[in-house]
């Protein structure tokens, strides 16, 4: 071997040392401050009106406070509360709603697309941090954030509904309130950021991305609330022939309050009866035992007349069958809900970030 023919040599073959991960958290800090100070202000001002409103709510609700509790003044009380907080409230979780998909969209889907957008990460990709390591610092102190946030904004939105569950206005287990509570708005957060940077680092372009994110969000939670959430665990299953007529007036049968019903059907002896027939049976029955009261006092009198026409109903040999679940279950299917949405955003990160690994810059 020539001179010639030695390969040449650098004067320094040492690689160059990794970047630390704190430098990176702060160049993912700075890239980000906006989408995070605009978390921070969307989840702020919306604190803050629940915090005052909160107050107006509870100051109401410790105005009803009266014995004994089964009264016609006090059912009154409580009448005129549910009235006049329980559909704002409803509103308000409503809008709630759309808070996660928000997150995802405008703080998830950017985070790489627009690194793929505008092309800076043939720059970014060739510094000695390393392109899997750059993409794990950038999404998971973002995910981490916004999840914390959200997390603690559940507590507020729970202490601000707790009255309206006292008065009986809603059930915890109300698919409209019950990823809003908990660890789920918090688990849910995490996953609509999940879904925003895996459609980022696909699509590769800002605006499709927060489009596809909001789409596929709203399919996911749609599909959680309408068919998932019900079947966490088994339901249970009760009949009028358990209810002791005598000793409640709960027109639930012999639920409690907290109960989610999920159906209820009818049967004459073996045979399962449509709707619209018991309809025929129990409307001339109910006109008839319907007692003869103001408008206004009408509410207060459905429970007795409702049991009377169960009494009936029953005394002639049909059974009405009720399909629940328990409102002791809150906290287990907001762990079951919480664990599965858990795994399913680590599985989407990790999809983004083997992505990233194999795509050629």
């Amino acid at each position: 071997m020539t001179a010639l023919t030695v390969p040449a040599r650098p004067e320094n073959d040492a690689s160059p040392r990794p970047v630390p991960w704190r430098r990176m958290a702060w160049v993912t800090w700075r890239q980000h401050r906006i989408a995070l100070a605009g978390v921070a202000t969307l989840l702020g001002a919306l604190a803050v009106w629940l915090w005052l409103a909160g107050l107006q709510v509870r100051h109401a609700y410790a105005a009803t406070a009266c014995h004994p509790a089964s009264s016609l003044a006090c059912q009154n009380m409580i009448y005129n509360f549910e009235n006049a907080y329980v559909p704002a409230a409803r509103t308000v979780a409503a809008l709630l709603q759309v808070v996660p998909a928000l997150i995802g969209a405008f703080v998830g889907a950017p985070v790489l697309a627009r690194e793929l957008e505008t092309g800076t990460f043939r720059y970014a990709w060739t510094l000695s941090f390393g392109r899997w390591r750059w993409t794990l610092a950038k999404l998971v102190p973002l995910a981490i954030t916004v999840t914390a946030a959200a997390a603690v904004f559940s507590l507020l939105f729970s202490w601000y509904y707790q009255p309206i569950f006292a008065a009986g206005g809603q059930i915890p287990l109300d698919p409209t309130l019950f990823d809003l509570r908990g660890v789920a708005f918090a688990a849910w957060t995490l996953a609509a950021f999940a879904i925003g940077a895996l459609a980022g680092m696909l699509i590769r372009r800002v605006v499709p991305a927060i489009a596809a994110t909001l789409a596929a969000y709203a399919g996911l939670a749609l599909a959680a609330g309408l068919f998932l959430q019900q079947h966490y665990l088994t339901p249970l299953v009760t009949s009028n022939l358990n209810l002791n007529l005598n000793l409640t007036l709960n027109p639930n049968l012999n639920l409690p309050g907290s109960a989610w019903i999920l159906s209820r059907w009818w049967t004459e002896g073996e045979a399962t009866l449509s709707q619209a027939t018991m309809n025929q049976v129990i409307d001339p029955i109910f006109q008839r035992l319907m007692p003869v009261v103001p408008h206004d006092e009408v509410h207060l009198y459905k429970q007795p007349t409702y049991l009377n026409v169960l009494q009936y109903l029953t005394h002639h040999g049909y059974t009405q069958w009720t399909m629940y679940q328990p409102g002791s279950r809150f906290w287990p299917f907001q762990w079951i809900e919480g664990g599965w949405l858990l795994a399913l955003s680590a599985l989407l990160i990790a999809a983004t970030v083997w992505l990233v690994r194999r795509r050629a810059t």
